[in-house]
């Protein structure tokens, strides 16, 4: 694949799981199933690795989705609630299994747990009381939901136990049964209203209901499977889970302490077959690393714990009719074709539709319309279509033919050689141009609240933007003709423009959405050429001094400016008051004292200089953090449990390791 096919297909990946990330996780409704997510999410991020220059930090591989909605206060997480990593492969699941062993020194203990199939949720306890409840949101933040958490009653509000922490974090999941699931449809269809797709976009939708006794007539449940703190009863989890269980927290029976690998896939092949006996749906089995030291040396990606995985079951199949193929036109212009099905029953859930990726695909399966096609699912939710059954196909059927010309434009389709994406190559093609805007507006670059897609579109409709400078040209009295507009929206939304011209130049710089130029890259760019106007100007070989920008990067910088469309896009975002200098007024200026110096953390401390904070220390003063140890590692900062593995190693390389204060010393803290 070339480099401008990944581009393409990367991009068009990016669009499509953040779109299915915000049915899934705040409307509730998920037109996808969890295993077709699951393979445009695995599809994305083996591209990211295959061509790492595309490496975005707002990618959908590098955060969780956001399930935060208004109407809710909302609340920081103590702890990151990130997502698991999955697989449906017993191969990947010893792949994982190397790894830890790998990066532990030991095949570790695992905890086996059921893989529950509703919505997750923290809760907060101090002295004994519940005092908030949160829910996901987007792993940093969540909607604090406690008004209705305190009508499910296997959830405790308050816990009275000998040597119980004076602050704990518990998490689980909150599910409806299927048979509550099966009376409330019943009702909802009885009214003649949309009935649920399933018991866990119930449960989901129930818990983000702003009247409470709603929620209380649903009879929710909760299972708990996590504890986080200081001082926790012990130093593995499933010991934690058997106190907590102890303090009348409900915490599944179906829990199992694995020493061997043949005893997890025993665990596994178990419930594959028993889970549908269970009262409620799980879509899989949970493996948790039991040391809680070995899982804070494992430690985490941007996503994921990287002591942790869930397995999902296998796929099931159904057969169905392909009825129409219709096409999606990308940001970056590439065609994506979509079957639409005769509805059929899988799992639970009606498919309906089913992403085709490209022509590639259509004409390797040899799918035509009116066919008979098997559609496969795992994870119970959606399909692909894995094959055609040739055999029930009509004489008179024909051969597929790809479009020719753009559906939303016109123009004529391209198609490179060797490349399986077609596209459009008009630049002023509708999708593309918004999908511009809709990048420019995101939360990781100016963050316009009151802006979404929907708006964006709406707005380019009416003639009114046509380009990300056309925003901050907006007038109240344009907005309120608008459908679904009124004094106090459009009052929000030139708020929140008006606003936005605050966001410092290396958000400025990621919004305007440079190939090859994430949030990370972005950052660096700006620290070091300072304004946009040096760098403008710069040359290829002063880009590539600045750290993480190589060739392909500095190429990619070169172009964007030498195109004048982009410098009048600058330009009048200058006039409309956006920031393209850095504010170095409040900016604290550290020393370079740990410069070239590469540096692993390892262990827990005490606050205030915690784990997180000393590796915050280590970037500010211009040192590289590093998670494993090596003959180049400068030193090692040790606290409480440090990895054993990284500690050995460092005697055989004789790598000095030295105490927190030790090193706040080196950085003259101390």
């Amino acid at each position: 694949m070339k480099n401008d096919e990944a581009k393409k297909r990367i991009d068009f990946l990016r669009k499509e799981l953040e779109k299915h990330n915000q049915n899934y996780y705040v409307h509730n409704q998920p037109t996808i199933s969890d295993f077709e997510y699951d393979i445009l999410m695995s599809d994305l991020a083996h591209l990211e690795k295959l061509f790492p220059e595309f490496t975005d930090t707002s990618s959908p591989t590098q955060k969780v989705g956001s399930d935060r909605v208004k109407g809710f206060k909302q609340f920081p997480h103590e702890y990151q609630m990130l997502s698991l990593g999955n697989t449906y492969s017993t191969e990947e699941l010893q792949d994982f299994f190397a790894r830890t062993e790998k990066l532990t020194g030991i095949f570790p203990e695992f905890v086996c747990e059921l893989k529950f199939d509703g919505t997750s949720i923290s809760l907060i306890y101090e002295n004994g009381i519940l005092t908030k409840a949160l829910t996901r949101g987007d792993g940093t933040i969540g909607d604090d939901v406690i008004s209705n958490i305190r009508t499910i009653n296997s959830i405790p509000k308050k816990v009275v136990a000998n040597n119980l922490p004076d602050k704990f974090i518990i998490r689980g999941e909150v599910i409806m049964t299927r048979e509550v699931f099966s009376r409330l449809n019943n009702e909802k269809e009885a009214n003649g209203e949309q009935p649920f797709a399933n018991p866990r976009n119930a449960a989901a939708g129930t818990l983000k209901t702003l009247d409470s006794s709603v929620v209380a007539s649903r009879q929710l449940q909760c299972f708990l499977y996590f504890l986080l703190g200081e001082n926790l009863p012990s130093n593995n989890h499933f010991e934690n889970l058997k106190t907590a269980k102890l303090w009348g927290f409900n915490v599944s029976e179906h829990i199992k302490l694995c020493k061997l690998q043949d005893e997890i896939f025993n665990f596994i092949n178990y419930w594959d077959t028993a889970r549908h006996k269970l009262p409620f749906d799980i879509d899989g089995v949970v493996l948790k690393v039991n040391s809680l030291s070995q899982q804070q040396e494992l430690g985490f990606t941007a996503k994921s714990p990287r002591w942790a995985i869930a397995y999902k079951y296998k796929a099931e199949q159904a057969r169905t009719k392909l009825v129409s193929i219709s096409f999606q036109v990308g940001r970056t212009g590439i065609i994506t074709p979509v079957a639409n099905l005769e509805p059929v029953l899988l799992a639970g859930t009606t498919v309906k539709r089913a992403t085709l990726h490209n022509a590639g695909q259509i004409q390797l399966l040899d799918i035509r319309l009116g066919d008979t096609v098997v559609v496969e699912k795992g994870g119970e939710i959606i399909p692909k279509i894995v094959s055609v059954d040739i055999s029930e196909r009509s004489q008179n059927s024909k051969v597929f033919q790809f479009i020719g010309n753009c559906p939303e434009c016109g123009t004529k389709l391209i198609r490179e050689e060797s490349e399986a994406g077609i596209f459009c190559p008009n630049p002023n093609c509708p999708p593309q141009i918004k999908g511009k805007i809709e990048h420019f507006i995101s939360r990781k670059a100016m963050n316009i609240d009151g802006l979404g897609e929907e708006t964006v579109a709406l707005l380019y409709q009416k003639g009114l933007v046509k380009s990300a400078a056309d925003i901050y040209k907006l007038k109240k009295e344009q907005l309120i003709q608008l459908e679904r507009f009124a004094d106090k929206s459009a009052e929000n939304i030139l708020a929140g423009i008006e606003k936005s011209k605050e966001t410092p130049f290396r958000k400025v710089l990621f919004a305007l959405g440079i190939r090859f130029v994430g949030e990370t890259v972005a950052q660096k760019l700006a620290t070091y050429f300072k304004n946009i106007d040096a760098l403008i100007q710069c040359k290829s070989e002063d880009l590539v001094n600045v750290d993480e920008v190589g060739e392909k990067i500095a190429g990619s910088v070169i172009a964007f400016f030498q195109n004048p469309e982009n410098i009048t896009l600058i330009n009048e975002l200058k006039t409309s008051g956006i920031q393209f200098a850095e504010n170095t007024e409040n900016q604290v200026l550290y020393p370079p004292l740990l410069k070239d110096k590469s540096i692993v953390v390892t262990g827990s401390f005490d606050r205030p200089y915690d784990r997180k904070k000393l590796e915050e220390l280590v970037l500010n003063y211009n040192g590289k953090l590093v998670k494993s140890v090596s003959k180049n590692t400068a030193f090692i900062v040790a606290g409480q449990k440090p990895g054993p593995d990284k500690i050995e190693k460092a005697q055989k390389l004789n790598i000095k390791v030295i105490s927190s204060n030790e090193f706040l010393k080196i950085i003259d803290l101390l």
